[in-house]
């Protein structure tokens, strides 16, 4: 008997009136009508049945934090990083673990099942590391963290930063991080970034780097992440996050350094409504979007991912865990308004950053972990259009999360009814 049998579902891809058959947590088998006997049978009436979302860049370790110990009143990225400086001599082990844990419960909730999260590890006494380090323990049952050792306040810049990284990952952080732009000098930011790009290629690390995250056109980290991957034969496991410098570098160097990116096999994050939000602030008019170029990297077949980054934290005062909301504006941004490319927003947020981050067995093919989504939606499109309730949630099979659908009545003269926005 199996565990869990899907009928009637819509895929992603467009396949529809399709089952998914679940057994020891994997799915063993996707076909048309499929018919068998299941502890839990459940038709989703056509309804759109995803893989899990995965957000491939966020920050846990600040979540929920708005508004302590004050808020960002120019809503900048340097602001917010001052802010976080005077936020952290007053947290405890207790205090990130409680928002953590929260935000956690939020993201299960929205169908999000597997997260990498930049850690601070500036902080000699390595309190947010360890602390992240027992959330990730206590949700493995139903959610992925993967960890990344982010030296906020720059590798170079901060007195034992290198040797706190190199701590925190004995400790079990799983991906090598950086902030090369925050650093004294270009060079210093490249020195960085070699360091970095060799601590991980000792350790057989994945690379995760903030990189660019600016409105210098002049900013090149990203052209120097791009080289140390080469030379060090790192390639497919290295990722570029945000490049919003790259929004404000003329054409000519861009035709140059998307192809060195291809080569180098880098995967790049964009974080749609913390990019928009946090550049340009120096703009008057016109205002700069600050996102990277999201459709000349897929367009020369750079995996690119959308990120939440933030959510309620120094950088950010909203946020529900929701990456359709990332997609939603992503899609906007970017001026991906076709039908092929609004559903690459949808990849975006789903098997992209699943990509990213080598999760193993992700996906909606038999033999992939049954890390499952319904939503009430029709397609990739209507989901992100509606933000699409997230009606049931599975992890490895078993239901951990329900959401009633999301309905409206009207009572309007000689019109009585509900409404259905979907067409």
């Amino acid at each position: 008997m199996l565990d869990l049998l899907l009928l009637n579902a819509s895929l992603p891809d467009g396949r529809t009136g399709m089952s998914v058959a679940v057994q020891d947590g994997r799915i063993v088998q996707v076909a048309p009508g499929l018919q068998a006997p299941a502890v839990e049978t459940v038709d989703a009436q056509g309804q759109l049945l995803s893989a899990a979302f995965v957000d491939a860049h966020f920050h846990m370790d600040s979540a929920l934090s708005y508004g302590q110990p004050r808020v960002n009143a120019s809503g900048t990225l340097l602001e917010g990083i001052a802010l976080w400086g005077e936020l952290k001599p007053q947290l405890t082990q207790e205090h990130v673990m409680n928002r953590a844990l929260a935000y956690c419960d939020w993201a299960v909730a929205r169908g999000l099942l597997a997260i990498r999260s930049h850690v601070d590890v500036s902080d000699p006494s390595l309190l947010a590391v360890q602390a992240l380090l027992e959330v990730k323990r206590r949700v493995a049952p139903y959610l992925d963290l993967q960890l990344v050792a982010f030296p906020q306040d720059g590798l170079l810049r901060s007195p034992g930063a290198l040797d706190n990284l190199r701590r925190a990952l004995a400790l079990g952080v799983d991906v090598v991080g950086g902030i090369p732009h925050f650093e004294r000098t270009m060079a210093q930011g490249a020195e960085s970034v070699r360091l970095l790009c060799e601590l991980a290629a000792e350790q057989g690390r994945l690379i995760d780097m903030h990189c660019d995250e600016s409105d210098d056109p002049l900013s090149r980290h990203v052209e120097v992440l791009a080289s140390e991957t080469q030379r060090l034969g790192l390639q497919g496991r290295v990722t570029g996050s945000h490049l919003t410098s790259m929004h404000s570098m003329d054409n000519y160097y861009v035709s140059k350094l998307i192809p060195l990116m291809a080569e180098a096999g880098l995967g790049v994050v964009a974080n749609p409504l913390i990019n928009i939000t946090l550049q340009g602030r120096h703009d008057s008019y016109p205002k700069r979007r600050g996102m990277t170029r999201v459709p000349e990297l897929l367009a020369a077949g750079i995996t690119v991912a959308f990120g939440h980054d933030c959510v309620m934290d120094p950088w950010y005062p909203l946020g529900s865990a929701d990456l359709l909301e990332a997609a939603h504006m992503g899609l906007h941004v970017a001026q991906m308004t076709g039908q092929a490319a609004m559903r690459q927003c949808y990849d975006a947020v789903t098997t992209n950053p699943a990509r990213l981050l080598h999760l193993e067995r992700y996906g909606l093919e038999a033999g992939c972990n049954a890390d499952l989504v319904l939503l009430q939606a029709r397609d990739p499109v209507e989901a992100i259009r509606l933000r699409a309730t997230r009606l049931k949630v599975w992890r490895r099979g078993r239901l951990v999360a329900e959401t009633a659908p999301s309905s409206a009545r009207l009572h309007l003269p000689g019109r009585p009814g509900q409404v259905d926005f979907r067409t």
